[in-house]
This record gives structure tokens, C-alpha cells and sequence, in this order.
């Protein structure tokens, strides 16, 4: 992943290490969890396998979907899309991508054999290294933590359709 210097660009990851990742998804949730070799194509599979199961979940892709499950979908697949980047880009190896959506909260997580961490770097005038940025502007909580000899890296999307639902608190 990203070691990239510079100050939080935002409010950084979430420093409770309690949320890691879930070992099993709670009762009645939506629940994938998908490997990936690291090639090229893997950021575009894993963005329309996202769509796939927020649509098999009713969180979009319905008649009657609003505008607010239209952009959990987009700014789901940004932010997966950035993850598995960085994990192509960082971690050179197999990764696994889950996702889970329970409580009015999705769940996105990408698992590399990696060790280091992403930072936040400001978005500046590179062509590359804005990822963690739009991850910390966008979600609702991320975080990092070492697992095994690797690392997952995770965020939260809020999914229900009351104001304030799943957007980060002050």
C-alpha cells in the first residue's frame, strides 16, 4: 500500500482497532468475499462485481432507487476501485475484497499481503497518490490493521435513506 508523506487530508482512519475485519457478517446481511489476482483488470472486475451485490441486495438498481442508492453504488465502486489499486500497485500478490451490508451500513474490505499502511496525502498537481484522499473524504470510517502477514484496509458507507445516515460525524 501507500507510505506517503504529508498530513491527513481529512479526519484519517478510525485508531479503534476493534473494527476489523468481521469474522462472519451479522444475521441476515448481505455477505461476499471474493479473491483477485493482482493484474490489471482486477480494479474493473471488482467495481462491477460491487454493483452486482448492492443490486442483488436492493440497495440499487431498482425502479424505485433514488438518487442517494445511485451514489452509494458510485462512490462504492470509487472507493473499492482505489483499494484494489493500491493493492495491485503495493502488494504485487493475491488480495481478497469483502464486502458486507448490515445496520444500515456497508462494508468494504480489502485484504494484501502487503505490510505497509496507507497514509492521506493531500490531493496536490501528482498524477498519482490521491486514493487514501478520496477514501477519507468520502467514507464514512476507514482503517487499517495487520492481519497475518498482511494487512486489510477497510471503509464504511452509510446505506439507509435518512439524512445523516451513514455520513461521517463531526
Amino acid at each position: 500500500m501507500l507510505q506517503l508523506s504529508g498530513g491527513s487530508g481529512g479526519h484519517g482512519p478510525d485508531p479503534v482497532p476493534r473494527y476489523g475485519s468481521y469474522l462472519q457478517p451479522p444475521l441476515g446481511a448481505g455477505h461476499l468475499s471474493v479473491e483477485y489476482d493482482p493484474r490489471p483488470t482486477a480494479a474493473r472486475e471488482a467495481r462491477a462485481e460491487i454493483r452486482r451485490r448492492l443490486e442483488e441486495w436492493g440497495l440499487a438498481g431498482r425502479e424505485d432507487s433514488t438518487d442517494r442508492d445511485e451514489d452509494l453504488v458510485d462512490v462504492a465502486e470509487l472507493l473499492v476501485s482505489e483499494l484494489v489499486t493500491n493493492a495491485v500497485l503495493h502488494a504485487a500478490s493475491r488480495f481478497r475484497l469483502t464486502l458486507s451490508a448490515a445496520h444500515g451500513v456497508l462494508r468494504c474490505e480489502v485484504t494484501d499481503t502487503g505490510r505497509s499502511t496507507p497514509q492521506v496525502r493531500q490531493a496536490g498537481a501528482e498524477e498519482s497518490g490521491r486514493g487514501m484522499f478520496l477514501v477519507d473524504a468520502l467514507a464514512r470510517r476507514w482503517g487499517c490493521h495487520q492481519d497475518g502477514p498482511g494487512k486489510t484496509v477497510w471503509f464504511e458507507l452509510g446505506t439507509c435513506g435518512s439524512d445523516g445516515c451513514g455520513r461521517r460525524q463531526p
